[in-house]
């Protein structure tokens, strides 16, 4: 505990923001009151009513706003709280008390606006916990502000999955985005190191230069040092003009190497000079070049085993394996396979190839794959079964036969139970393997689930029809005025003008 209470003094040191507390109950209000005081926070205390004037009294700026801490509201009382914060102040950290975990009756634009949520009863830890995350969100947000850098602080959406072992790596990636150090990311092929690297690089202070990735086995080591470095003219047979290479075209940005235990012996001595004096030559040139990119490197290979072995340098391995990622292979979070296959669906559809549907036993049969291809072989399978069976739905005896781990009478009882089970309204058909939405205990907001079901498919209809629409009506099964007048009530533009 006397670990904690250092660790949050020390980050108080450096934010001394003042807490938001917005709390109807005025016995949670005056407990947190007294347990914020202790760990020495200030607090402004306000209403659902009241919070707005408050805050513009209590705060010279929206963004003196350490965090907002949000007591036990109704589902429309605390949609309403959020958006209204959110649209005051994007970059307030937001902490519910929640009597669980995850509050399932938000929308999933709400869940991603909160920092954290701490449950009832109130104990010391979580809600320590709770705090030092906001603050490290806040910090991050006005960093990147300043810089203009300010994105989507849902960070890392596109690592697709909610495992165990995605989070890890999620959380591992908050830590160094945005610290000048050099990430060596390792994992099978397949398991989405490129993606890492991007996100990485995307939020860092370095997102408004290149992203330039290098693939070191791809190309042919005589022509490695020319792609790194560039030649100049007459360099060698077949060098006709001055061509730039890797690290001038990522100047300022970051340069991946992916697949750098591939890179040959000779080459590496190279790298490691300019990782070590951060300058270089072209081939064929006698003027040094000073550099200024961060790197990346990739690999599915054992580097430690490559170096008893001979073939990869150990200065080299310790230059680029100042923090380490390793990345789990899909077998290890068969958990994240309904997700991933929702979201590569998705992208089939956005992209108009097609689209599929998969039904709860081919899912499970799936689960029970061992993917050695990993994220990469679960591409190819979904779009293979969106050209074999377009807008169908694939059960376990469509998919290849590699790809079948089910006997008969587990087919039988897997599809028995998600035939008995009401299927709940989604935009993408839940037999992708999305668990069933459930009503939660506390309840939902009906009317608001139902006009955010209607907006997300009047967008769907919108997307397929190109923005027409008269067409987009027709995919509805309603009269175009109809549509006209929906969209006007969402606030949604026309995309085209074709159909007047």
């Amino acid at each position: 505990m006397l670990d904690c209470e250092l660790r949050h003094s020390n980050l108080n040191s450096a934010d001394h923001g003042k807490i938001l507390l917005i709390d109807d109950d005025k016995k949670s209000s005056h407990d947190l009151i007294v347990v914020l005081g202790f760990l020495g926070e200030k607090v402004a205390v306000a209403n659902f009513r009241n919070w707005r004037k408050i805050a513009e009294n209590e705060f010279d700026a929206p963004g003196d706003v350490q965090l907002a801490l949000i007591g036990a509201y109704s589902p429309d009382q605390l949609a309403q709280l959020l958006t209204e914060i959110k649209s005051w102040e994007p970059g307030v950290p937001v902490v519910l008390m929640s009597a669980e975990n995850a509050p399932k009756f938000l929308s999933e634009e709400h869940r991603n606006a909160v920092t954290a949520t701490v449950t009832f009863p109130l104990t010391y830890q979580p809600l320590l916990d709770a705090l030092h995350k906001s603050q490290v969100y806040h910090q991050h947000y006005n960093r990147l502000r300043d810089i203009g850098g300010v994105r989507d602080y849902n960070m890392f959406r596109s690592l697709v999955g909610n495992s165990a072992e995605v989070q890890r790596i999620r959380q591992i990636m908050g830590q160094v985005a945005n610290k000048e150090v050099t990430v060596l990311i390792t994992g099978e092929s397949g398991t989405g190191k490129e993606v890492v690297a991007r996100n990485l690089h995307m939020n860092s202070r370095r997102a408004g230069k290149p992203f330039v990735p290098i693939n070191c086995g791809a190309i042919p080591p005589e022509l490695l040092e020319s792609e790194l470095f560039g030649h100049e003219k007459g360099a060698f047979t077949g060098a006709i003009s001055t061509r730039v290479g890797r690290f001038e075209l990522a100047e300022g940005g970051t340069l991946f190497l992916d697949e750098i235990g591939d890179m040959p012996l000779p080459m590496q001595v190279k790298l490691l000079r300019v990782l070590q004096e951060h300058c270089y030559e072209r081939v064929g040139g006698t003027r040094t070049i000073h550099t200024d990119v961060r790197i990346f490197a990739a690999t599915h290979k054992n580097l430690e085993s490559m170096i008893d072995a001979g073939t990869f340098r150990q200065d080299l391995y310790y230059r680029v394996n100042v923090f380490p990622i390793e990345m789990p292979a899909l077998r290890e979070r068969v958990e994240d396979i309904p997700f991933l296959l929702n979201e590569l669906i998705s992208r089939l559809e956005n992209e108009k190839r097609g689209s599929v549907r998969f039904n709860s036993s081919a899912i499970a049969s799936m689960c029970r794959h061992p993917w050695p291809g990993n994220v990469r072989e679960l591409a190819n399978l979904v779009e293979r079964m969106a050209i074999l069976h377009p807008h169908g739905i694939v059960g376990v005896n469509d998919l290849p036969p590699k790809f079948r781990h089910l006997a008969e009478d587990e087919i039988f009882a897997i599809d028995s139970l998600a035939a008995s089970t009401p299927p709940a309204p989604q935009l993408v058909d839940d037999q992708i393997g999305t668990p069933q939405a459930l009503l939660p205990l506390n309840g939902l907001d009906l009317k608001e689930y139902l006009a955010n079901l209607e907006k997300d498919l009047i967008e769907q209809a919108l997307n397929d029809s190109g923005g027409v629409v008269a067409r987009a009506a027709d995919r509805l099964n309603i009269r175009r005025t109809t549509l006209v007048e929906k969209m006007r009530k969402y606030d949604m533009q026309k995309r085209s003008d074709e159909d007047e």
